[in-house]
């Protein structure tokens, strides 16, 4: 007994424990904060990061499969619904906290937490969830591919108006030619080629990985690097950082219960239901790093993109219980409704006697 209780309880801690990407962002933070890479070698190493980002967003294109695309549109009602939630309901979220700046919230850091809002859902984490609470997974497939894709688009344009309407620097025009140079044209070529090489990266799907996780590695490392040279931990408080996770978990909660009691109120199955909770209330972590790179050049990167990655974390370990609890209560109905039938039939058997 004594075991089998030892072993749930680590099962349950585990939900709240940083996943292994989480812990190599963090060692990256540290070693950035220690030895922050800087002058020539900061521009061969910035040079390196490009490539990197242009070769992820590559592979990403490459992966995703035509039928995906097309299947997406099907279920128009369910995938309208959740991107409403993720660019428009978090943007107007977002917005509403500027009343916290600057009094409570840091300008800087109100900046990271403004593109978060603008930025499109997760892939891998949002099906993952989906298939744990037993929703409907080829929904989210589609669903979180689409925000993915039309990111592209929303999210510099998105952060343009809102940076704008909060009284922060427009989009640029520059910044629009980086996109389309860095990420959209490697995710373009990817697409094109998907035919032919788009089975082989899916089946080498470990052998690639460490180029997924190394460019967001590099990504973060150059960009916590050039934060540290310009004095990011000596204007940073740790209250600061408080203020920032508490915004987080206030931002994460209102969109959870607003996708999943709103698609409650719009008829929507509870397989439907439990892919518009997971879907519209990611945010990507692995598109975010490389955009805002993009977005942000020349600006303090460290401080913007610090938030998201606060919120990448919450994120996982909210949608973990919430998983589980879908999960237990599918479980749970399932045990009850053999017996509820027998109940019946005995039932029926008495009235007839």
């Amino acid at each position: 007994m004594l075991p089998q209780i030892y072993r749930t309880g680590i099962t349950a801690m585990s939900r709240f424990l940083p996943d292994n990407f989480t812990l190599m962002l963090v060692a990256t933070v540290v070693l950035a904060s220690f030895f922050p890479v800087s002058g020539v070698a900061a521009g061969y190493f910035g040079l390196a990061t490009k490539v990197a980002i242009g070769l992820l967003f590559f592979l990403h294109g490459a992966r995703l499969s035509r039928d995906v695309v097309i299947a997406g549109f099907l279920h128009w009602k369910l995938h309208l619904t959740i991107l409403a939630a993720t660019f428009v309901l978090f943007p107007i979220f977002g917005l509403a906290a500027g009343v916290l700046v600057p009094a409570i919230l840091p300008p800087a850091f109100y900046t990271g937490i403004l593109f978060l809002c603008v930025l499109p859902s997760t892939v891998q984490s949002s099906i993952a969830f989906t298939s744990i609470a037993g929703g409907n997974v080829p929904a989210a497939i589609c669903s979180a591919s689409a925000s993915n894709i039309f990111g592209m688009f929303l999210t510099p344009l998105l952060a343009g108006v809102l940076f704008s309407a909060s009284g922060h620097a427009g989009f640029s025009l520059d910044a629009l030619q980086s996109i389309l140079l860095q990420l959209l044209a490697p995710f373009v070529l990817g697409q094109v080629l998907q035919p032919w090489i788009g089975d082989f990266i899916r089946s080498k799907k470990k052998i690639l990985m460490p180029v997924d996780r190394g460019s967001i590695l590099m990504v973060v490392y150059l960009a916590f690097s050039e934060s540290v040279n310009e004095g990011l931990w000596k204007t940073m408080s740790l209250r600061d950082l408080g203020v920032v996770i508490a915004v987080n978990i206030v931002l994460l909660a209102l969109v959870l219960l607003t996708t999943m009691y709103g698609s409650r109120w719009l008829g929507f199955s509870k397989e439907d239901e439990i892919a518009i909770t997971f879907c519209g209330s990611k945010k990507s972590l692995a598109s975010g790093v490389p955009i805002a790179t993009v977005i942000f050049a020349g600006q303090n990167i460290g401080s913007i993109v610090l938030p998201l990655m606060l919120f990448h974390q919450i994120q996982l370990m909210a949608c973990a219980v919430i998983a589980q609890r879908y999960a237990d209560a599918r479980k749970k109905q399932a045990s009850e409704a053999p017996v509820q039938s027998a109940g019946d039939k005995k039932a029926a058997t008495s009235a007839a006697g």
